[in-house]
């Protein structure tokens, strides 16, 4: 008698289920064939349409999309403008300036005799 003589074959089940998981049957292949086919007849179809027409189609915004683009447009601009009006040096000195007026809140301050 071995050790494994015990050992239950088959699939692990979860606690509380009895019932194991049904799967979907699949489809017979001739109904899978029939799908196909009727796709690609319906996708030939639309190809035939679309180069003898040569149809443009044209995406209107709303207005609030407009006007939404339109503030976007003109607030990256400004913000370029700002941008070009100062040099790099002149960024820096004003960087140095306000870090000068800062108090030095990083210092350890001295706690006890000494």
């Amino acid at each position: 008698m071995s050790a494994y003589d015990q050992v239950s074959k088959g699939s692990l089940k979860f606690k509380g289920s009895d019932s194991p998981i049904k799967k979907k049957k699949k489809k017979a292949k001739s109904e899978r064939e029939k799908f196909a086919r009727a796709i690609q007849d319906e996708a030939d179809g639309q190809k035939q349409e679309d180069s003898a027409a040569h149809r443009v189609t044209v995406v209107e915004k709303t207005e609030a999309e407009r006007k939404f683009e339109e503030t976007k447009l003109k607030r990256q601009m400004e913000r370029v403008a700002k941008a070009a009006t100062r040099s790099h040096k002149e960024n820096v000195y004003e960087f140095n300036k306000k870090l000068e007026h800062l108090s030095e809140h990083y210092d350890i301050p001295k706690v006890g005799p000494g």
